[in-house]
């Protein structure tokens, strides 16, 4: 199974420029390459902060950039987007029965799970009884199939200065769930700390994020005030099957040097 992950592309409404990056032309390079090169995906997941301040026109316009793109789409909230303008803009995007916009698929290699840490007005995360509830029955009806969880905030410490206060705010309440899940999580896909990073939780559950696909961070984990940079357009490719999980880093308008030649091995 192919998925496909963009994180963080903070768009806004044409024209506008976010940390002197223009995140509309990001986004739509990254995917015209999507389009072009991954028309064999099975999934589109785009892990929150969609639009930089939730307007309807940024949501519009994010409808629009994804037009082109005939795979089936799971779009999820981040610290910086409106949950009321995201619903008005996306109402086939899946909902709980608390409209949170959280939900599963389940596939050959287990299921995946799409949670929802957006809190109004709050840039860490949080995850309350409400939608505890939703991911202890989604894990029970699990059963035995292992899951793959997509969120925006980290659920664990990711270890970088700037993120002390704004992770997720749960005192670990969803890693405990997970680590309790007896068919075992393959892996936690996340976005929020703007750079690729990857890991091992305590629990010994593999993590990683993806590259915003607007601007990021300059990586400097001590930074408390961490320096902005742009990049070219980026998007992961993840594999999902009999050998677990595998994710790519993917960048649209790389600079050809030069093509390296068939290896034979050994």
């Amino acid at each position: 199974m192919k998925i496909i992950q963009i994180t963080d592309t903070h768009l806004v409404p044409p024209g506008i420029a976010v940390n002197r990056v223009d995140p509309e032309k990001q986004l739509r390079a990254a995917i015209a390459d999507i389009v072009e090169k991954h028309a064999n995906a099975d999934l589109l997941v785009m892990t929150g902060d969609l639009c930089n301040h939730g307007e309807p026109e940024a949501y519009e316009l994010l409808r629009d950039i994804l037009a082109p793109v005939s795979l089936p789409v799971r779009l999820m909230l981040g610290n910086h987007d409106r949950r009321p303008e995201f619903t008005a803009a996306f109402p086939e995007q899946p909902r709980d029965d608390n409209g949170y916009i959280q939900s599963f698929i389940d596939t050959d290699f287990g299921r995946l799970l799409f949670l929802d840490s957006h809190e109004p007005d709050v840039i860490g995360g949080m995850y309350g009884a409400d939608r505890l509830t939703w991911l202890d029955n989604t894990l029970e009806s699990a059963g035995e199939l292992p899951v793959t969880v997509f969120i925006h905030h980290p659920p664990m410490d990711c270890g970088i200065r700037h993120f002390e206060n704004i992770g997720m705010h749960d005192d670990g309440a969803v890693m405990r769930r997970l680590a309790a899940h007896q068919a075992g999580v393959r892996h936690i896909v996340f976005g929020h700390i703007h750079v690729p990073m990857a890991g091992t939780s305590a629990e010994g559950i593999a993590y990683s994020s993806g590259q915003a696909c607007s601007h990021r961070f300059i990586t400097d984990v001590d930074a408390l005030e961490p320096l902005w940079t742009g990049g070219n357009p980026c998007y992961r490719v993840i594999n999902l099957g009999a050998f677990g999980l595998r994710a790519y880093d993917a960048e649209v308008g790389q600079f050809v040097l030069g093509q390296a030649l068939v290896c034979e091995g050994p």
